[in-house]
């Protein structure tokens, strides 16, 4: 993102074998290309968040990548986000991903997946939609 309102770029990548290492490759072109002053992660550590030891692994290399290009890094988690974006910590990410489909509906609009039921998975979509939750609750704190 640039600023609070203009979306720049969104997208999904799934990296199929050898994850950790095809994820730090593509972390590095990414901060080669955008040459962002800030990169915002997901805290995987909150208390809020379960994810598995490999991602808990994965997350700490990008921050060192992130340190040794000189990019700062900001951890938020998932109860920061919606708190920030919906003003309630237990708000769902379909209602989440509604309002930033609102907010950006020319660059998110038609990546909306269906609300999900409780027998079916997650749509890889929604991913782009936690990033772009991610950047969006990011811009308030970053002062």
């Amino acid at each position: 993102m640039e600023g609070s309102d203009k979306l720049v770029a969104c997208g999904n990548k799934a990296i199929l074998h050898d994850k950790n290492v095809g994820a730090l490759v593509w972390v590095n072109r990414f901060l080669q290309f955008y040459q962002p002053d800030v990169l915002v992660l997901p805290n995987v550590t909150a208390g809020d968040t379960r994810r598995a030891a490999r991602i808990k692994t994965l997350h700490r290399k990008i921050v060192a990548w992130a340190g040794k290009k000189q990019v700062r890094v900001r951890l938020i988690s998932s109860t920061q986000v919606r708190s920030q974006l919906l003003g309630d910590p237990k708000g769902t990410k379909f209602a989440m991903a509604q309002m930033l489909a609102g907010k950006f509906p020319t660059e998110l609009g038609t990546r909306l997946p269906p609300k999900r039921r409780a027998w079916m998975s997650e749509d890889p979509r929604m991913d782009i939609f936690d990033a772009v939750g991610l950047a969006v609750a990011f811009w308030p704190q970053r002062k």
